[in-house]
């Protein structure tokens, strides 16, 4: 029996990324392997292998755009898997700017992240000019509005009985520059 061809509906295609729980949860992929960002680096399976091993997950600073002067909250989980660096921290309400930043992840102004790194050990391809990061010193991943590799977003946010907002963040960010 073949399945049946449904068109999309306007809240399907619009569906939310995000959902909201009370503790300010957030989690998703400060980096992703083998995809080239906009500054032409391609962080490689196994780059923050050595960094995670060697910097507990509370010495990894959540930033706010790369700002050291910024902190947000706190990372709990930090590992590499099949798919990039998945990250999962909680931002701190008592903070300014952790109460903000919750208001516009629920709203879907905001969902980049980033990651502030030292290169120790790259390789650049001569024909592509894409430099392979193959060993990275990890050390900080930032909450940030345009994010270099367009895949490094927060997936969830979680706050309790929050209203379910689509992100349009991607939409209105056309010229991604800034970090990682």
């Amino acid at each position: 029996m073949l399945a049946s061809l449904v068109e999309p509906t306007v809240a399907a295609v619009f569906a939310p990324r995000t959902r909201i729980e009370a503790d300010g949860t957030v989690e998703g992929y400060a980096s992703l392997f083998g995809e080239i960002d906009q500054a032409r680096d391609k962080v490689m399976p196994g780059a923050f292998a050595a960094s995670l091993r060697q910097r507990p997950v509370r010495r990894v600073p959540m930033l706010f755009q790369h700002d050291p002067a910024e902190p947000v909250g706190v990372w709990l989980d930090l590992r590499e898997d099949h798919r990039g660096l998945y990250a999962r921290g909680r931002l701190i309400p008592e903070v300014a700017r952790g109460r903000e930043l919750l208001s516009l992840l629920r709203e879907g102004a905001i969902d980049g992240l980033s990651i502030g790194f030292r290169t120790v050990k790259g390789r650049i391809d001569p024909k592509t000019r894409v430099r392979s990061l193959l060993a990275v010193d990890l050390w900080e991943i930032s909450i940030v509005t345009f994010p270099l590799l367009a895949g490094a977003r927060v997936r969830a946010v979680k706050a309790a009985n929050s209203p379910r907002q689509p992100s349009f963040a991607r939409a209105r960010a056309p010229n991604r520059i800034g970090g990682r």
